[in-house]
């Protein structure tokens, strides 16, 4: 914080903590659903620095979704940030002295801490039994519908999978547990879900879905990946039209394809490209060079903002797989100069990227020989590298992710949303209806 007083002091917080995880005391964790805490859905991949099973106590009553840190000796404004279980963090969460619960460094008080409540739609089931949790849970304190409608990918094994991505594993541990994990969710399941987040969210503060899962080389039930998830964009954008903004992250697809997205009432897409440098991208994400290549992948993305328009099309950054080892950069200037460098060749075609903060899960490679992540120095010097790159191409935060500034960002799993500016006019009058 001393080092870069420009960057909101609650960013570095928000940063260290999606880097490196949180430690709860048991009176930190939340009922499941039969409490007044909402609990983590884990709604595509573990986002957890432990196994499941070496979770303890926090696998049997789930830690809450996420976090709204305040106060505290730094004076912190409301910093929602997504929780990312790790037993061994300095960070923890028990109770203080006056029973309210707080977020301790090696001991020493860091912050309040607020939780989550159990929304009124979490405490009804579908038809079948179902839970909307299980279904279409939201996140960002309620403002994002996160809809993993395949809870696989394709890109499948050694030779194929992300290097820092679980999903798979995910799933497979999900199961092993015995706990409800809808592998291809029915489409009547999420418009049925759907409308009880509609009846029951009263204050609308949902604003917005993501339509997402594993990647598609084949088919799934009989559909190529375009019109797998068209097709629930289309249920949805019929069931509910204009309800909420629709986004959609998948591979960059041919043309013709992100066109049947726009057609089937998608706003905002996010083919996500994960890491900038050629070589990296080429190890760190084998399965997206074998099936699309790097250069087509950028050339797909351009396309899609011809046809979504610059702004509506935001491909998303691991943010710290940069310096991942055995691979990565040596060092951090030379990261943030790859990445910066990937960040101007979008900006300079109007197309706003985002990023995720890198969680070393330890089930994939790069989770398991980089237990650690990335430096926070890294991730600073990104948020840095970010908002000048912005200013430098004349744009606005990206639409779709809520208000912007310290204080006021929901986005939880990065804090470059918190770093940026608000701006004047909410983003979402920008997106079209």
């Amino acid at each position: 914080m001393e080092r870069f007083p420009h960057v909101p002091r609650e960013a570095v917080l928000k940063e260290d903590l999606l880097r490196t995880g949180i430690a709860f005391d048991e009176s930190a964790l939340s009922d499941n659903l039969d409490g007044d805490v909402k609990p983590k859905s884990y709604f595509i991949f573990s986002f957890d620095q432990k196994p499941l099973a070496e979770l303890g106590e926090a696998a049997r009553r789930r830690p809450p979704e996420e976090i709204a840190l305040t106060g505290g000796p730094y004076g912190l404004r409301r910093t929602i940030v997504s929780v990312r279980v790790n037993p061994g963090s300095p960070y923890r969460i028990d109770l203080a002295d006056d029973g309210s619960l707080r977020l301790g460094l090696e001991g020493r008080p860091i912050a309040d801490v607020g939780l989550p409540p159990m929304p009124e739609y979490y405490r009804h089931t579908l038809a079948n039994g179902k839970t909307v949790m299980e279904t279409a849970p939201t996140i960002q304190w309620g403002y994002l519908i996160y809809l993993t409608v395949l809870r696989l990918c394709q890109y499948f094994g050694a030779k194929e999978e992300c290097g820092f991505c679980d999903i798979n594993h995910n799933w497979r541990q999900h199961k092993r547990e015995g706990r409800p994990y809808t592998g291809v969710k029915p489409v009547a399941d999420v418009l049925e879900a759907l409308a009880l987040i509609d009846r029951y969210d009263a204050d609308r503060v949902s604003k917005a879905y993501t339509l997402t899962g594993g990647s598609v080389t084949s088919t799934v039930a009989g559909l190529a990946e375009a019109d797998f998830y068209g097709r629930y964009a289309q249920a949805i954008e019929e069931r509910f039209p204009g309800r909420w903004i629709g986004k959609v992250v998948a591979q960059a697809l041919p043309r013709a394809d992100v066109q049947r997205y726009k057609d089937y009432g998608i706003t905002i897409y996010h083919p996500n490209y994960e890491v900038w440098d050629k070589r990296l991208f080429e190890l760190i994400s084998p399965g997206k060079q074998r099936y699309v290549g790097r250069e087509e992948w950028h050339r797909r993305v351009l396309d899609a903002a011809e046809v979504f328009g610059p702004r509506f099309v935001i491909p998303n950054f691991v943010a710290g797989v940069e310096m991942a080892k055995p691979f990565g950069f040596a060092t951090i200037d030379e990261a943030i100069a790859s990445t910066t460098e990937g960040l101007d060749f979008f900006m300079s075609h109007g197309v706003t990227p985002r990023f995720t903060t890198w969680c070393p899960e330890p089930t994939t490679p790069l989770g398991r020989d980089n237990p650690d992540g990335a430096p926070l120095e890294y991730h600073i010097r990104l948020l840095q590298a970010y908002r000048e790159a912005l200013a430098r191409h004349g744009l606005r935060p990206p639409p779709g992710y809520g208000v912007a500034g310290a204080g006021n960002a929901v986005f939880s799993v990065s804090s470059f949303m918190d770093t940026l500016d608000p701006e004047e006019v909410p983003v979402e009058e920008a997106v079209p209806s």
